[in-house]
């Protein structure tokens, strides 16, 4: 910690890795929503045939390759991280997300070295909803183009007898059993419909994590955006505004 006037110090906060996660998580969900849009709206964009369509899921399983390992790298983190970037920092001691949004309503809220009580809300369901698009799009990946990890399971289960699995290909019903593709196709359509709602119920959580960074940047705890560039809050020593863990 080092003092900088008589009113303020700073602290070194979000370690380097974490502050990878959040950047790259930023970029491959952005990445990922391009290629999702173009993936929804290929008729409206003039784009026609099974070989585009293969080649944009194909786009958006690689790029979600990188999403995945991204995440898997920050959830183990949390256990090895500094404090800050550790699970234990997400926990909540009782009444205090009542009495934050108390003192938010009577314009008398404290600093937070970590995140503020509603801030913790809103990392817990981020990461929660990443992990459901994580997995329901690789059981997408899956038994949709056969790509890892399921792909193989999923082409081993449709596959007629004396028939070849790594022959069975994307959208083509050559070598498939009817059968056994027919009691695969509700559970492979419920994954899609959770992944899709998941993403829609991440934007929203995205865009209300962004509003509430905004307002606390304004209001009352300037530094938060730089902080995750630089590792490093600013806090202000005064009766008003104490600074918490």
């Amino acid at each position: 910690m080092k003092s900088e006037s008589q009113n303020q110090f700073t602290i070194a906060v979000w370690d380097l890795p974490s502050r990878i996660f959040h950047w790259m998580n930023l970029f491959l969900v952005l990445m990922l929503l391009f290629v999702g849009v173009i993936m929804l709206f290929k008729p409206e964009l003039g784009i026609t045939g099974l070989a585009a369509k293969i080649k944009l899921k194909e786009l958006h399983i690689i790029i979600g390759y990188g999403f995945v390992i991204n995440l898997v790298i920050r959830l183990i983190w949390g256990f090895v991280g500094n404090k800050f970037a550790r699970w234990s920092a997400l926990t909540f001691k009782k009444g205090e997300i009542k009495q934050y949004v108390k003192n938010v309503r009577g314009d008398n809220t404290s600093q937070y070295i970590g995140h503020n009580p509603l801030g913790k809300v809103a990392v817990i369901l981020i990461l929660l909803t990443l992990v459901i698009i994580s997995v329901t799009g690789l059981i997408r990946a899956g038994t949709d183009v056969y790509y890892p990890p399921f792909g193989r399971m999923t082409q081993q289960f449709i596959a007629q007898e004396n028939v070849e699995p790594t022959l069975i290909k994307p959208y083509d019903k050559t070598g498939v059993d009817e059968n056994k593709y027919a009691f695969l196709s509700p559970y492979k359509g419920l994954a899609g419909k959770v992944h899709l709602y998941s993403v829609y119920f991440l934007m929203l959580l995205i865009f209300f994590h962004v509003l509430g960074v905004v307002l606390a940047e304004i209001t009352h705890q300037p530094g938060i955006v730089s902080a995750m560039i630089s590792g490093k809050k600013s806090h202000l020593r005064t009766p008003k505004n104490d600074v918490k863990m």
